[in-house]
């Protein structure tokens, strides 16, 4: 107390004297406490490196209030801090339960310590009925720690298979009671599983593999929860016998069967911790080392017993498996199906050569099963009332196939009936009749007929006969007569042999000149088909490659284009005609065409060189009636004493509105003559007159009165400056000064002999003989300066 008071003003001394004199029952009649000396204290919680605040009586306000703390153990009491409202101290020695200070009467401690565990006394001076009061009030602080992180300890980190193995969850430190959960997370599990709860050692008596993994424990208690890093439990076993597996699969009494040339794999798996090493032996021959032995291509040769031997380095342990594995081959590819036409039914025909041993073929069709034989297989059948679409099936069965191999023959028409065509060879020498109708099974059987007279052999989905080309074949009849064993009776086409004939669009074709023209014609019947082809107004062949046409052929119809129509080159009788092996036929069509309109003349009304005479201004005009599309401009260039040259193009596409034009390009040294066109479209008016440019007139004079001008006026307005400056200071120019004054004597002398009357309401001071005559000083002054430039 003595040391708490020693750092404060006197008043504070005597507060501290106050507190230890006076006790519980002072004055008579003590004020009411949160509790005495003789009640239990009141529980405050805190947790360790947080802050609490214990909180003293709030009654009356107190004069003085002082904390004072007993350690768990210990019944000395020790200051901590005290107040009197105006000022406070905490004593050093607070800083064993962590950062201390004082809210009003309330004891707040920050960054809490293990050492604040114990009591707290709050003793208060108050004023009540004109008497000073002591009040108590004693408080228990529990200070809580939390769990610091656990760590999982494993009595054997690597056990075998079938031993005890504990596992501890420690923790350093945290308040009772404390909480513990294990959980095990195996390597090629979902996640974690929650193994036990409320114990801090997991027992696994005995362990097996089924415990291999990672574990980890959950330490909780009222102020927080942890959960510590995993821990590895690496349990040791196997082998077990080994499992071996062949791909691809094929499985007999014995073992295994694989194909010849085929890669067949051999795998051996056998469980184990830490992972088998692996060794294959063939017929008691050690043949390769791992887990998997793989053959490339597999022979007869590789027939035998295959053995897989497992071995467990870490505890020394083998086991071993033996299989067998025989190699059959089968046949390549797999069945053949055929089906042959024959008069009112159909021969099947199934093979399937080679394998070992040789596949097992047999026919099955829609009213039963058929023959079956060994390789190959015939079966003969009457399609009578068969249905189309009817199927028949040859399967085959090898003992190296799991399940038998199929081809199929499926008999169904030939849908719609033979198409007929004609064609003809190079040159038209011969005219080839077409017949095909395709698809079916078997393929349909056609033949020609002229008549009822046969004209060649059967063959098979389509029939060609060559006829040599001659006029008197127009209009005969050629008949393509179909067999099929499903179609009865056969259907048939017939073609007629004819002449082309032809028909046009329009006789008489009118277009303006550099327009389009489109002539078009159309094949009207001719068979064989007929060649259409146009010829130009001299009988020219006009092909796609002719300059100025284009040919669109579009099936039946041959469309001729005339681009940029010219009456000089295109104007004419033009022949469509359509040619065949039997004849040909024209039809013809006239092309007129017409020129726009003259339009109007036009004159040039001004030519003057620019810039060192490379480049020249010209400007013209329109005379008379008539449309226009724009102009076009010539030049002619000619050396003096020599003849006129060509006329060459200058400007063009120069828009109708335009009444000008710039041209450039020119060489100094060169003489032009220049001349204009009015256009429409392709239409040139009559060119306008000739004319050579010249000079333009020198434009200097106007330069050189304008510069003169501006001089003059320049120098009368500073003449008139330098006056009136002299007039409102004789003293600085009295020369000029008595100059200015003689001169405007003389005026105001002359002024009543010119009846000068002054405006009304203006007085005017009369000078006197001692009064020198003065100029006013805002007199003003007007100049003005005409200029007049002529060019």
């Amino acid at each position: 107390m003595v040391g708490l008071s020693a750092h404060h003003r006197p008043f504070s001394c005597r507060l501290l004297i106050f507190f230890c004199i006076l006790h519980p029952g002072t004055s008579g009649q003590p004020n009411p406490t949160s509790n005495t000396p003789g009640k239990e204290a009141l529980s405050v919680q805190g947790v360790r490196g947080s802050s609490v605040e214990l909180e003293c009586s709030t009654g009356p306000a107190a004069m003085a209030v002082l904390w004072s703390f007993t350690p768990l153990g210990s019944l000395v009491l020790r200051p901590v801090a005290v107040t009197s409202g105006t000022s406070s101290k905490v004593e050093s020695g607070a800083l064993a339960l962590g950062v201390v200070s004082l809210r009003n009467s309330s004891l707040v401690i920050e960054d809490l310590l293990e050492g604040a565990r114990g009591h707290f006394l709050c003793q208060t001076l108050v004023v009540s009925g004109g008497q000073v009061h002591a009040t108590y009030l004693y408080l228990t602080l529990t200070v809580l720690v939390p769990v610091s992180k656990p760590r999982v300890q494993l009595n054997d980190p690597s056990p075998v298979e079938g031993v005890f193995v504990v596992a501890t969850c420690a923790v350093r430190e945290g308040t009772e009671p404390l909480t513990f959960s294990w959980h095990h997370h195996m390597p090629q599990g979902p996640g974690e599983v929650l193994v036990g709860l409320s114990e801090p050692r997991l027992q696994l008596d005995p362990v097996n593999r089924t415990h291999l993994g990672w574990y980890t424990c959950s330490v909780s208690n009222v102020v927080n929860q942890l959960k510590s890093d995993g821990a590895f439990l690496d349990v040791i076993y196997g082998p077990d016998k080994p499992v071996i597996t062949v791909e691809p699969l094929g499985f007999s009494e014995d073992g295994f069967w694989a194909s010849e040339r085929e890669e067949v794999t051999l795998s051996c798996l056998a469980a184990s911790n830490p992972p088998s090493h692996y060794v294959w032996f063939r017929d008691d021959s050690q043949i390769h080392t791992g887990p998997t032995y793989i053959i490339a291509s597999a022979s007869r040769t590789h027939t035998g017993l295959y053995t897989c031997l497992a071995h467990n380095r870490h505890l020394d342990t083998h086991t071993q498996t033996t299989v067998q594995l025989i190699i059959y081959y089968p046949p390549e590819g797999q069945p053949s199906c055929a089906v042959l036409p024959t008069l009112g039914g159909v021969t099947l025909l199934c093979t399937w050569p080679g394998g070992f041993p040789k596949a097992q073929l047999h026919w099955e069709g829609p009213q039963g099963i058929g023959p079956s034989a060994s390789g190959n297989v015939t079966w003969s059948y009457t399609t009578a009332g068969l249905p189309n679409g009817s199927i028949f099936s040859c399967a085959g069965q090898h003992p190296t196939l799991a399940m038998p191999i199929f081809c199929r023959a499926t008999l169904w028409e030939p849908p719609g009936s033979p198409t007929c065509w004609t064609t003809a060879t190079v040159g038209d020498q011969y005219i080839m009749l077409s017949c095909e109708w395709p698809g079916g099974e078997p393929p349909a059987m056609l033949r020609w007929l002229d008549g009822q007279q046969s004209l060649g052999d059967l063959s098979s989905s389509q029939a060609v006969y060559l006829l040599q080309a001659q006029s008197d074949l127009a209009g005969r009849e050629f008949t393509c007569q179909g067999f099929h064993p499903l179609k009865a009776p056969g259907p048939h086409c017939r073609l007629r042999l004819e002449v082309p004939q032809l028909t046009v669009a329009e006789a008489r074709v009118s277009v303006l000149e550099g327009e389009e023209a489109w002539l078009g014609c159309a094949l009207q019947q001719g068979t064989p088909p007929a060649q259409l082809l146009w010829l130009g107004p001299q009988q020219q062949h006009l092909e796609g490659s002719t300059p100025g046409f284009i040919l669109h052929p579009e099936g039946t119809h041959l469309r001729l284009q005339v681009r940029d129509a010219d009456p000089a080159h295109h104007r004419g009788t033009y022949q469509c005609v359509a040619r065949n092996a039997l004849g040909n036929s024209s039809q013809s069509v006239l092309l007129e065409i017409l020129r726009y309109p003259t339009p109007p003349n036009v004159t040039i009304s001004r030519l003057t060189y620019r810039r060192q005479r490379r480049e020249v201004q010209l400007q013209w005009a329109i005379y008379g009636p008539g449309n226009l599309t724009g102009f076009l401009v010539q030049q002619r260039a000619s050396v003096p004493s020599s003849e006129a040259g060509a006329w060459e193009v200058a400007a063009s596409d120069i828009e109708p509105e335009s009444r000008d034009r710039r041209l450039g390009g020119l060489d100094p040294g060169v003489l032009y003559a220049f001349r204009i066109l009015a256009m429409n479209h392709h239409t040139a008016g009559y060119p306008s007159e000739v004319k050579t440019p010249v000079d333009p007139a020198f434009s200097a004079y106007p330069a050189v009165l304008g510069a003169a001008g501006t001089g003059v006026v320049v120098a009368l307005a500073t003449s008139l400056l330098v006056f009136q400056y002299a007039a409102r200071h004789p003293h600085t120019f009295p020369c000029l000064s008595r100059l200015l004054v003689s001169v405007e004597h003389e005026q105001q002398q002359r002024a009543p002999r010119e009846s000068f009357e002054a405006p009304a309401g203006t007085e005017t001071a009369s000078p006197t003989s001692s009064d020198p005559i003065q100029e006013p000083t805002d007199a003003p002054v007007n100049v003005t300066i005409t200029v007049t430039a002529t060019p």
